[in-house]
């Protein structure tokens, strides 16, 4: 089986959000357990940086040039190859669409075409199976940036669309099958499965756009690929693939409702039967407390009790708090963003220092008013509240193993991270019960602890106080009933939250896809 994964992002190469931690480690899961992947991705400037810095071996592709039509125009493309953990990457290289600073906006200023790169991206991606004569099975896209190549491979690559089967393709623009007539065999067996790791961004442009998509009107219809009057992308991917998924089972079921689903809950009820949420996991080989090079001792789940002191330690003095081993220190990791519930945190954030004498460790930045809030409470309380309004690597996974709690209070999740790095760095998490915190975090009730299941703290209504009440029961537990404390902690760090677990259930899907 050889699956093709088509992502606007892959870490280590380019990242703004999860997306690329998925898309740079779960094809390095699937090859492990003997699934052939590869990656298409754009080379950005920040790529070509990054090889430069690190001096990695870049191949080009001899004679790979791919062509796209951007509407009424045809822009070519070249073809870089690496190497990530035995998994081919390909980079589509467009100076005039991807040498740029920012991936999708520069200075919180969207590009203008953003349109038409990821139009001529998707475009490529089946280009590249057609030129380099990949033996594909599986074209697995991800977000809106690559909602259209599941379009692609349906409306132009296949010998028959199963949306237009009887009248033809109109004027949409085809490859040269004339020529190549065994190319429509070849895409005719490929499946097409699209990831949606955040619903909330869309990709959605006014309707003239579509002339860049090089696809015939008839397409723009609220049953295939128009919304509210606009072109959406990623209701385009949701409609042409075969397979739909979410990064978690609980978002799968959200994003059929009303309150989670932004306005594409109805199309997504369509294609319920389609539709699954398999949840996401965590790169061991970067996220492990027994190697991770940045924190000041290294531990497992038979150390935790002599290696996080060291670490909370460590965390106190470069963070400027009181160094007290027996404070409860509450971290934070995140962006600055309503989505993440972190309004919560302010408000609640002086009542808990100053009765319950607590320490804050907070890293992150975003919304300048969230982060202006934070900023005067570390102003008020300088050994109490640390903030640091910037993004680090090593900070954040200081705060993950120095902090004795980790506060995720999200408005919604589809999966989350933060909360999973927490479970296995032994740093009991305060989540809210929504999304993959709702499939990774159990409860610590006293029923939970008492069974062996519970390994954080779960409120349930968008509201301060009730997070407050999780927060207080959590700081009962940490100062009263310790041996409590220290089973949820073990419990915590022996889940297996890495991503081989969550690479058999994508096979499994791949599988039942190719067997219809």
């Amino acid at each position: 089986m050889h699956v093709l994964f088509a992502s606007s992002e892959v870490a280590p190469f380019s990242k703004t959000g999860g997306l690329a931690d998925v898309c740079g480690a779960l094809p390095k899961a699937l090859a492990r357990l003997g699934c052939k992947a590869s990656i298409a991705t754009p080379f950005y400037k920040c790529v070509r940086e990054y090889f430069e810095r690190t001096g990695e071996p870049l191949e080009s592709v001899y004679g790979a040039t791919l062509s796209a039509p951007v509407g009424k125009e045809t822009k070519k493309a070249g073809v870089l190859k690496a190497n990530l953990g035995g998994v081919d990457v390909y980079f589509i290289v467009h100076n005039d669409y991807y040498d740029r600073d920012g991936l999708y906006n520069y200075r919180g200023v969207d590009h203008g075409d953003n349109c038409e790169r990821f139009c001529f991206f998707s475009r490529c991606v089946l280009e590249l199976i057609r030129l380099l004569d990949l033996d594909v099975d599986v074209v697995h896209a991800n977000d809106w940036q690559t909602g259209l190549a599941p379009v692609y491979l349906d409306a132009v690559y296949k010998s028959r669309s199963r949306f237009d089967a009887t009248t033809g393709f109109g004027s949409v623009v085809r490859p040269r099958y004339d020529f190549y007539p065994d190319d429509a065999k070849k895409f005719d067996k490929i499946k097409s499965v699209i990831t949606i790791h955040n619903l909330r961004h869309q990709g959605r442009f006014w309707r003239g756009a579509m002339d860049s998509t090089g696809l015939d009107w008839s397409f723009f219809t609220y049953d295939k690929m128009e919304f509210y009057g606009q072109l959406n992308l990623l209701k385009s991917g949701i409609v042409f693939s075969d397979a739909i998924t979410t990064v978690s089972p609980r978002y799968a079921e959200e994003i059929q409702t009303e309150e989670f689903g932004e306005k594409l809950q109805g199309v997504l009820q369509l294609r319920s039967e389609s539709l699954r949420g398999i949840l996401n996991g965590v790169d061991r080989d970067e996220w492990n407390p027994a190697t991770d090079p940045w924190i000041a001792a290294n531990y497992d789940v038979d150390s935790f009790e002599r290696g996080k002191p060291i670490c909370k330690a460590a965390l106190q003095r470069q963070l400027n708090l009181n160094v007290d081993p027996g404070v409860p220190l509450l971290g934070v990791v995140s962006r600055f963003d309503v989505q993440k519930g972190l309004d919560l945190v302010a408000d609640v954030a002086v009542d808990l220092i100053e009765r319950q004498g607590v320490q804050f460790a907070v890293l992150g930045s975003g919304d300048e008013e969230l982060g202006g809030r934070f900023h005067l409470l570390s102003q008020r309380y300088p050994q109490s509240f640390a903030l640091r309004n910037e993004f680090s690597v090593s900070l954040a996974h200081q705060i993950e193993a120095g902090s004795d709690m980790f506060l995720m209070p999200s408005r919604y999740e589809p999966c989350g991270l933060n909360q999973m790095y927490s479970l296995i760095y032994g740093t009991l998490p305060v989540v809210r019960d929504v999304g993959g915190l709702h499939d990774s975090v159990v409860n610590g009730s006293d029923e939970n602890i008492a069974n062996g299941t519970g390994d954080g703290f779960v409120f349930y209504w968008e509201d301060a106080g009730d997070m407050r009440q999780a927060i207080d029961w959590a700081l009962y537990c940490y100062r009263c009933r310790r041996e409590d404390w220290n089973k949820m902690t073990r419990v915590a760090m022996s889940k297996d939250l890495s991503w081989d677990a969550s690479a058999r259930k994508y096979m499994e899907l791949y599988e039942e896809l190719l067997q219809r």
